[in-house]
């Protein structure tokens, strides 16, 4: 009955998404979501599809990196399950998608969820960090920057050091005997980074896979609307933080478009225009996540010790 309920929760939340884009194209017109596409390079489309590759690339990276002992000899099974973790979470609401992560990595390499979910929640903590920290940047770029506006980046930038610090202390609180609950915490804390070199490395995959990403996708997006660079990066911006919103339509139709367009009203008068860039720069997200995970179809899935 519950399988059945979610079935049906699950094609109306999809028909009503459906719905939602017919809507759309039938007042923004399709000539007028098509056009940008048309007028854009299409070498320089491709340099931009290759980009957001080559970020897949190194969000790989940064979990080889991190698992380097688990996943050595194992960097395309470990792009086929990122590229696979990507998409879930594109297609899937409210980031539900994350589960792939813990459920890939025990499947594919048998890392317990205990391992891999406080790594997940950590990757992320950085993601948000750096994605806020540009933000901040270009919005400071474009508005000026303020006293309060500095003290804040600087608090965004040395808050994950503050993080890594206090594992250790916290660890050896834990550690030794109290019970089953303190030895799960003290196996969460050991998968934190435990030595700079570490929480170092991982730091700056994190920054390479952004600046790499925001940089095509800003660049797209100035292409699709009346914008320029540093705008584009806050519209894709945007877009990517409504995907940690409790409210998250399946696929993110409507609720990406509606990220997009809040970052860019400041610059862009027409809602039509603004609908239209949201809706292609969303096109363009999903259509590389598609092609990512497509790849990957080619690299054979590893099983836990195995080769």
């Amino acid at each position: 009955m519950k399988r059945l309920s979610r079935r049906w929760t699950m094609t109306v939340g999809w028909a009503v998404v459906l719905a939602l884009l017919a809507a759309v194209v039938f007042w923004v017109g399709p000539a007028e979501l098509v056009a940008p596409w048309l007028a854009i390079d299409p070498f320089a489309l491709a340099v931009a599809l290759v980009l957001m590759l080559a970020s897949y690339v190194l969000r790989t990276l940064r979990i080889t990196r991190y698992f380097h002992v688990l996943l050595a000899g194992h960097f395309w099974a470990t792009f086929r399950l990122s590229s696979w973790h990507n998409l879930m979470n594109n297609l899937l609401p409210m980031r539900s998608g994350e589960v792939a992560f813990p459920v890939l990595m025990r499947s594919y390499f048998g890392l317990s969820p205990l391992r891999s979910v406080p790594v997940l929640f950590w990757f992320r903590l950085l993601d948000l960090q750096v994605v806020v920290v540009i933000a901040l940047f270009a919005g400071g770029a474009v508005f000026g920057l303020t006293p309060a506006w500095v003290v804040i980046l600087v608090m965004l930038l040395v808050a994950p050091l503050g993080v890594y610090l206090l594992r250790g202390p916290l660890h050896r609180r834990v550690s030794g005997e109290g019970g089953r609950l303190r030895a799960r915490l003290a196996e969460v804390l050991e998968a934190l980074p435990d030595r700079p070199g570490l929480f170092l490395g991982t730091m700056a995959w994190t920054w390479a896979n952004w600046a790499v990403k925001l940089g095509a996708l800003g660049w797209v997006l100035a292409a699709l609307a009346p914008v320029g660079f540093v705008e584009g990066v806050l519209g894709a911006i945007g877009g990517d933080l409504t995907t940690v919103l409790p409210v998250h339509a399946p696929g993110g139709f409507g609720t990406y478009e509606a990220g997009v367009a809040l970052a860019l009203g400041a610059f862009v008068d027409s809602g039509r225009e603004l609908l239209a860039a949201g809706v292609n720069l969303h096109l363009f997200v999903l259509g590389s996540a598609l092609l990512a995970a497509a790849l990957t179809l080619f690299i054979p899935r590893p099983r836990p010790g195995g080769e």
